[in-house]
């Protein structure tokens, strides 16, 4: 089952995560909210629109902008809305 861990805690688990461009997509229902902080960072991916930006806090450690979502994504990636992804480089994801 894909989940993400940071300093051994786990952010975020589900069997029924999205994977899109090689990141899993975590349901919201599966991330532990508890370290996560809404960060003002924000991009745009042409294909699927505007992602908004967490920041991830464990056990002392901040990570800026490890993770992502799609609060209104482009029809081509609707399957994604509010889904979570966090960077592979920042978070461990395991399968």
């Amino acid at each position: 089952m894909p989940k993400a861990v940071l300093n051994g805690v786990t952010l975020a688990e589900s069997e029924s995560t999205e994977v899109v461009e090689g990141n899993h997509y975590f349901p919201p229902d599966s991330v532990n909210r508890e370290h996560f902080e809404e960060s003002a960072t924000s991009t745009h991916c042409p294909w699927k629109g505007d992602a908004s930006y967490y920041s991830l806090k464990v056990d002392g450690t901040t990570v800026d902008d490890g993770a992502w979502y799609y609060p209104e994504p482009k029809d081509a990636a609707s399957n994604i809305k509010d889904h979570v992804a966090f960077y592979p480089g920042k978070v461990q994801i395991e399968d």
